[in-house]
């Protein structure tokens, strides 16, 4: 039996979710979490196999939470699920050792094979986000600019954005300044937009 874990803070889809994969006999839900942090405490309590993580979450994101989990849960695989596919989170994701990353637009039955799948030690990148990666190239921000640049992005300001990420403003403002120099952008937000657009976010 695969167990897992389920990371969204949409109750609605985590439940919908969990109760599909229910169906399979090979797959047990044995945790559900709101939250990056509940979803880290859950993955300690459980050891789960597989966990399968929204990539945008209140606190530590999904990939945040799979790059802690190689150190709280070292034998469980991680799956990304997003309604916002980014050839920047692929990248991010593939350094921190995920093995699945897949569009929110995946059925239940084809997740259950993912989550098979990398069960198995095996890798499984939704084509159309593999394909999105290799033609935006290469990026040149690291992965917690493109992070940062992410929040930004949604307007949110420096203290917020140190809140949600557990870092000093001052380092925060830091990563945003450096990553607008490199996209020659005048402000954080202008960077994000440029970034969005060659696919690094």
């Amino acid at each position: 039996m695969i167990t897992v874990l389920l990371a969204d803070d949409e109750h609605l889809i985590r439940g919908a979710l969990a109760a599909l994969l229910a169906l399979e006999d090979d797959i047990t839900v044995v945790a559900q979490a709101g939250t990056g942090d509940a979803a880290l405490e859950l993955a300690r309590a459980h050891r789960p196999d597989v966990a399968v993580l929204d990539l945008q979450m209140p606190g530590l994101d999904g990939l945040a939470v799979a790059e802690r989990l190689r150190t709280v849960a070292p034998g469980c695989a991680s799956v990304i699920v997003t309604g916002h596919a980014r050839a920047g989170a692929l990248k991010h994701a593939l350094s921190v050792g995920v093995l699945g990353f897949v569009s929110k637009t995946v059925s239940a039955r084809h997740l259950a094979q993912i989550i098979r799948t990398v069960h198995a030690g095996r890798r499984y990148i939704e084509p159309d986000i593999a394909a999105d990666a290799i033609d935006a190239g290469a990026s040149p921000l690291t992965p917690r600019e493109a992070e940062l640049l992410a929040y930004a992005e949604e307007g949110a300001p420096v203290a917020e954005i140190a809140t949600r990420t557990s870092l000093s403003a001052g380092t925060v403002h830091d990563h945003l300044s450096a990553a607008a120099e490199k996209l020659g952008a005048e402000n954080a937000q202008a960077a994000a937009r440029i970034a969005r657009a060659q696919g690094w976010l």
